[in-house]
C-alpha cells in the first residue's frame, strides 16, 4: 500500500547524526555520510513542530519554490502552500488537458478548431490581453494553438481549444480541476482556460511546481514547445514571452503570468549538467523583478547544492507498524543507495527526518513494495522525499494474533 502524504499518520524520526570522515561531495570531490535514527513511533501533529529558520537567502515573490524536477527535493519555499490566482500560469493545466488528449491518440497535431465568437471577443483582438489573433469565424490547427499559448500566451487560443474539446469554456474548466486532483493537487481550482481573474481560480507555487513536473515528465515529445523563441502567424511575429529564455543556461520553459489582482508570476526550468531544476515565482511587483528573481532563484539552486548519501543499497531507514501480520514491525529501505540533495553550507545541517505511511500497515506484504516515504528537512525547511519499500515478506497471522493486535493498538491509543 502506498502512503497518503496528505492524510497519512506522520511517525516522527528523530535525528542523530555522527560524522565519520564527513567532507562533502562536490563537482568530483567524494562524501561519506553516516546517519542513524532512532525510530520513535509517537505520533507529532504538523502543526505542533516549531517553524526552522529561514535560510539566509530570499526571493522578493510573495509565493516561490525551487523544485529539484527528479526527485521532487524541495531547495527553497516561501509561503508555497499559499492559495494564489496564477493569472497565465494555469495555462499549464489547459496544455496538460490537451497533451493527455494527443498523447491517447483523441485528437492530432493537424486537426483544426474554429475561432468562436466568444473565444474571439473574450481572448482575442477585442479583449485588450494577450491574444494570438486568430480571425473570427477562420480555423487553426491544435499545432498553431498550442504555440499560440507556449510562445505568446494567447487567451484566444486557450478559449477556443477549451471550446472545441470540451463544447463549453466552463466544462472544460471542469476537466482541469479534475485532471487537478487526478495528479494529487488537492488546493488547486480551475474555472476558466485563460487564468484571467475569477474569484475561485486559485492554485498554490507548490502545485504548480508539480503541476510542471508532470508535464516534462510526462509529455517529452510536447514540452519543446515550450522553448520556442519565436512563432510566425499570419502577419504576426510572436516572441517567447519567458524572460529568462537566453539568461538561465539550460532554460526551455514553462510559462509566465500576470493580471492585477496577483502580480507578474512565472513558472521556469532549466537543466544543467544533467540537472533540472523547476522554479515558481508570484506577486512580484513588476515584470523586471520577476526576471531578476527567477534568474537568481535557478541559479542559487545550480550552485550551491550537492547530493549526499545517506544510506547503502540495502541498508535498513526504519520501521513500520504492522497490523496483523506474524510480525508487529516491517523494516523498510530505499531502491538502492539513498540520496538527497542538500545546501552546500552550512557542511553540518541539523536534519529533521520522518517516515510517513499509512499505518498500521496490513499483511500480506510483499519485499519491494513501496509503502511509506522518508521525508528529511533541513533548517532553511528544504525537502527531500525518498519512497521506502518493505525490506521483507510479511504474512498474515492468525485470528488470535490479530485479536490480540487489536487489543494492543486499543490499550495504547496508537488508533487515533
Amino acid at each position: 500500500m502506498t502512503g497518503n502524504l496528505s492524510d497519512g499518520k506522520w511517525h516522527d524520526v528523530r535525528v542523530k547524526m555522527m560524522r565519520l570522515n564527513m567532507a562533502r561531495r562536490w563537482r568530483g570531490l567524494t562524501c561519506r555520510w553516516l546517519l542513524l535514527l532512532a525510530l520513535m513511533l509517537t505520533l507529532t501533529p504538523a502543526a505542533s513542530r516549531p517553524a526552522a529558520a529561514q535560510a539566509e537567502f530570499s526571493v522578493k515573490a510573495a509565493q516561490a519554490i525551487l523544485m529539484d524536477a527528479d526527485t521532487g527535493a524541495i531547495m527553497y519555499q516561501r509561503n508555497a502552500d499559499e492559495l494564489m490566482y496564477p493569472a497565465s500560469m494555469s495555462k499549464l493545466m489547459t496544455l496538460t488537458v490537451l497533451f493527455k488528449a494527443l498523447k491517447a491518440g483523441e485528437i492530432k497535431l493537424s486537426d483544426e478548431f474554429l475561432m468562436s465568437e466568444n473565444a474571439w471577443r473574450k481572448g482575442g483582438a477585442p479583449s485588450g490581453t494577450s491574444a494570438m489573433f486568430v480571425p473570427l469565424g477562420t480555423r487553426a490547427s491544435v499545432e498553431e494553438l498550442i504555440k499560440g499559448i507556449t510562445v505568446q500566451s494567447g487567451n484566444d487560443a486557450a478559449i477556443s481549444i477549451a471550446e472545441n474539446m470540451a463544447g463549453a469554456e466552463d466544462l472544460f474548466a471542469a476537466r482541469m480541476t479534475e485532471q487537478a486532483r487526478a495528479l494529487g493537487l488537492s488546493k488547486s481550482t480551475f474555472k476558466n482556460a485563460t487564468g484571467l481573474y475569477q474569484p475561485d481560480h486559485v492554485t498554490t507555487a507548490r502545485e504548480l511546481a508539480l503541476l510542471a513536473r508532470h508535464v516534462i515528465q510526462e509529455y517529452p515529445d510536447y514540452y519543446g514547445y515550450f522553448s520556442v523563441k519565436e512563432f510566425p502567424y499570419r502577419k504576426h511575429k510572436f516572441i517567447n514571452r519567458n524572460p529568462l529564455i537566453n539568461l538561465v543556461a539550460g532554460i526551455d520553459g514553462l510559462k509566465t503570468g500576470f493580471i492585477k489582482e496577483s502580480g507578474y508570476g512565472i513558472v521556469a526550468s532549466a537543466k544543467q549538467e544533467g540537472r533540472r531544476l523547476i522554479a515558481v515565482l508570484n506577486g512580484c511587483s513588476t515584470a523586471e523583478e520577476r526576471r531578476d528573481e527567477g534568474r537568481r532563484l535557478l541559479e542559487w539552486g545550480f550552485k550551491n547544492f550537492s547530493e549526499v548519501k545517506l544510506f547503502d543499497a540495502g541498508e535498513v531507514i526504519g520501521h513500520a507498524r504492522v497490523w496483523g501480520g506474524e510480525r508487529m514491525f516491517v523494516p523498510l529501505t530505499g531502491n538502492g543507495d539513498v540520496n538527497i540533495w542538500l545546501a552546500r553550507q552550512p557542511a553540518n545541517p541539523k536534519l529533521r527526518a520522518q517516515i510517513i505511511y499509512n499505518g498500521p500497515l496490513k499483511p500480506p506484504l510483499r519485499k519491494g513494495e513501496q509503502v511509506a516515504r522518508l521525508r528529511v528537512t533541513t533548517p532553511s525547511e528544504a525537502t527531500n522525499e525518498v519512497p521506502l519499500y518493505v525490506a521483507e515478506d510479511v504474512a498474515r497471522a492468525g485470528l488470535m494474533r490479530r485479536g490480540l493486535d487489536t487489543l494492543l493498538y486499543l490499550a495504547t491509543r496508537w488508533i487515533p
